[in-house]
């Protein structure tokens, strides 16, 4: 009996540990990055390579120009999220809006040096490095949404200097949206590191539910959108790299060091966002020490894309008191 009950409890330790990696973990993507931007931008595409990978960004205006804007979107977008406010921004400065790592047609690694491209340390190099190859002599304007609007508010926590102006729409600043540090081990079980891609692949549906919540009205959301947004699942390996953004450590701690932000800031919201509540950019607009606050009505999580004409505005008008 104990030798039977030995056997049983090693067939199911042995399953346990082996039947993770007996499921094939397959990607539903088939094009390269390049490939997949090709279809969507039609020849606009250009690829630059900092923190060890290829970044995918597209661009508006005269690289001459005295002003640069950097654009960085939010979780589940891409520079496709400011395809309407380019030629408007691109009056006022050379624009350069770009896909962070595990979004859009940015190279998706498996393995890197020092630095993870994933991560908020990471993806902060990005921003800096993209500054100064594009923006050496000019004034920089530095523009986030999102999770794109806390890194923004990072890179302006550690690099004040290089900073003209900055622009926080929706930003997430009150949460990390991350897993907590101290925790990020379960990531690295075999087991669990093998499925992970079948875990997040989800995102392919669910990426769809955000975006409608992320409307005031969801009846704006047309075919050429939905295409923008899932132009990216049809690169080979999104799943991995989507697990791999996942694993990262993305907490910057930024809502304890709102009041070492100096520069002026402005701060865009709509005035019904579901997903950053309105409140959180209104409460940020009061606790940065040198902010002003635009509400967008009849506008979601993304008035870059349901109110682009008054979102540009409120920027122009933004920089123009800034001259």
């Amino acid at each position: 009996m104990k030798t039977r009950t030995k056997v049983i409890l090693g067939t199911i330790g042995a399953v346990l540990l082996l039947g993770p990696f007996l499921v094939p973990v397959q990607t539903s993507g088939t094009l390269t990055k390049e490939e997949a931007a090709a279809e969507l931008w039609q020849g606009r595409s250009k690829f630059v390579e900092v923190v060890d990978h290829e970044v995918h960004y597209v661009d508006a205006g005269d690289p001459a120009a005295d002003r640069l804007i950097l654009l960085a979107h939010g979780f589940g977008a891409s520079a496709f999220s400011y395809r309407d406010v380019l030629e408007p921004l691109a009056e006022y400065g050379f624009v350069i809006a770009y896909d962070r790592a595990a979004f859009g047609f940015t190279e998706r690694p498996t393995s890197w040096g020092d630095v993870n491209p994933y991560s908020a340390k990471g993806q902060l190099q990005v921003i800096d490095e993209l500054i100064e190859k594009f923006g050496v002599g000019k004034e920089v304007y530095l523009v986030g949404h999102s999770a794109g609007g806390a890194l923004a508010a990072g890179y302006a926590l550690e690099h004040q200097d290089k900073l003209k102006g900055l622009v926080l729409f929706a930003p997430a600043v009150y949460s990390s949206g991350g897993t907590p540090q101290w925790l990020n081990w379960i990531y690295d079980i075999p087991q669990l590191n093998h499925l992970g891609p079948l875990a997040v692949s989800s995102i392919a549906t669910s990426g769809l539910e955000l975006l409608d919540r992320s409307y005031n009205d969801p009846s704006q959301i047309t075919d050429e959108t939905l295409a923008g947004y899932t132009a990216p699942l049809k690169i080979a390996g999104w799943e991995r790299a989507f697990w791999e953004f996942n694993k990262a450590p993305r907490s910057l701690g930024i809502a304890e060091r709102l009041s070492e932000i100096k520069i002026k800031t402005l701060v865009i919201t709509g005035d019904n966002d579901l997903v950053v509540p309105t409140e959180n950019s209104e409460r940020l607009a009061t606790e940065l020490p040198n902010a002003d606050l635009v509400v967008i009505p009849q506008t979601g999580h993304l008035p870059n894309e349901e109110k682009p004409q008054d979102f540009a505005a409120a920027i122009i008008r933004y920089i123009q008191s800034q001259e």
